[in-house]
């Protein structure tokens, strides 16, 4: 499976300079390649290709005063542009025709001079890690980079990121392999996780606080975003101040990100099977209401796919519950199973319920989690019993009906051939 590994980088003025180049380039070939496709859409001409394109807006403009500076860059820089906007039509396609799994893709837009600014380099354009630690990059030079571990294997691509706080990032793409942890059994160490609010997550035996990042500075951020306010706009004190208010944010994001990847180590660590319920973030959010902000700052959508590809990689088995599954409001006590728990947003607040058949208490999310764990532990066994009934090409193995015979069996000698009639082998005599 491909891994990306993150590292910070620290460019000096000249190359921070150089790289904003290279950012400009790379924006300015996207938008005259995003042109050209709209002028020959709005003509009825068929589309340019990727290597017109590519000739147009790359060979050829750099002949022309008007973009004589696109070589100052690296040409890998520019090729790589183009290429992610054929990815761009191409993911627009798919989603439109229905052939693209996920939210529905809107057709690739013009791009502007924001914070956040990117470029790929790919093995084409000769990069590479010296031996003192540093990342060369043409026509850039040799950038300090801050290792924290060691990559796995060759990388294929790194792409440099600034972000909006103005931090450089080198982003490496490594072809790795799975690493399948010891097996635990199943039974001690399988876990349902009910996601929520008031409580992160709540698995098998523990529960995990909500951290609330976003809560905790949200008095700073407030503060920060009125300082930014009062600055004239387009002046340099708007510009460190808006730079204020994304490091904050930026601060807030790696302590979510280094919570849950903390949390779902330990997780696919400590369980041999997860079920998590497939929870509807977006929708929660929208409906939240004041509970909006809440949801995002859980960023409960980020954590199960983290988990979900920790447990692929390390070969823990990982099971997503249907989202209409009513969790919460079945009795989890063996023989019961009966919906009498609290429905409805109006009884959120009630964390704990009466059974009215069997007469159990239980908490609300811990009741949550053992349905789960039960509904897991039933799909998993509904696809084993699904694979099992395929045969080598992959097609399912037409199960016999009721009192229907095998195969194998002896065919049954019809009545006429038992009386020696017609069709049957009547012995002959030796007289």
């Amino acid at each position: 499976m491909k891994l990306r590994y993150n590292v910070r980088v620290y460019p000096s003025a000249s190359q921070r300079g150089s790289l904003a180049r290279a950012f400009g380039c790379a924006r300015v070939v996207w938008n005259d390649a995003l042109r050209l496709r709209w002028d020959a859409y709005a003509q009825g001409v068929p589309r340019p290709t990727a290597a017109e394109l590519s000739k147009r807006v790359i060979t050829e403009a750099k002949k022309t005063p008007e973009r004589v500076w696109l070589g100052e860059v690296s040409a890998v820089v520019l090729q790589q542009s183009l290429r992610d906007l054929e990815a761009a039509y191409s993911n627009f396609f798919a989603s439109k025709n229905g052939t693209r799994k996920g939210p529905r893709m809107g057709p690739p837009k013009t791009k502007k001079k924001t914070a956040r600014q990117a470029v790929r380099f790919t093995a084409n354009a000769c990069w590479a890690i010296t031996k003192g630690g540093k990342l060369r990059l043409p026509k850039i030079g040799d950038i300090e980079v801050r290792w924290s571990r060691e990559l796995p294997a060759r990388p294929s691509s790194v792409t440099i990121i600034k972000d909006s706080s103005g931090r450089y990032f080198a982003s490496f793409v490594v072809e790795a392999e799975d690493k399948p942890l010891p097996e635990l059994d199943v039974e001690e160490t399988d876990t349902g996780i009910d996601l929520g609010l008031a409580c992160y997550a709540v698995l098998r035996g523990r529960k995990i606080a909500s951290p609330k990042f976003f809560r905790r500075q949200e008095r700073k951020l407030r503060r920060a975003q009125r300082a930014v306010s009062r600055k004239q706009k387009g002046s340099n004190n708007r510009r460190k101040a808006k730079q204020a208010v994304a490091k904050i944010h930026a601060r807030i994001a790696d302590q979510r990100r280094d919570f849950i990847e903390q949390e779902t180590t330990r997780i696919v660590r400590e369980s041999q099977a997860v079920y998590v319920e497939d929870l509807n973030v977006k929708g929660m959010a929208a409906r939240g209401g004041r509970l909006g902000k809440s949801v995002h700052d859980q960023s409960l959508g980020r954590f199960v796919r983290t988990l979900e590809a920790k447990c692929t990689r390390y070969g823990r088995t990982f099971v997503r519950i249907d989202r209409w599954f009513p969790s919460t409001q079945l009795c989890s006590r063996t023989g019961c199973g009966r919906l009498t728990g609290p429905k409805g947003r109006e009884q959120l607040h009630v964390r704990v319920w009466t059974c009215a058949e069997c007469g159990t208490r239980h908490d609300r999310d811990e009741n949550a989690e053992a349905n789960l764990r039960a509904a897991g532990r039933k799909r998993v066994a509904e696809m084993r019993h699904e694979a099992e009934r395929q045969n080598a090409c992959g097609e399912h193995v037409r199960p016999r009906k009721p009192g229907q015979r095998s195969m194998k069996q002896e065919p049954t000698r019809s009545p006429a051939a038992a009386r020696g009639g017609a069709g049957g082998n009547r012995p002959r005599s030796r007289g």
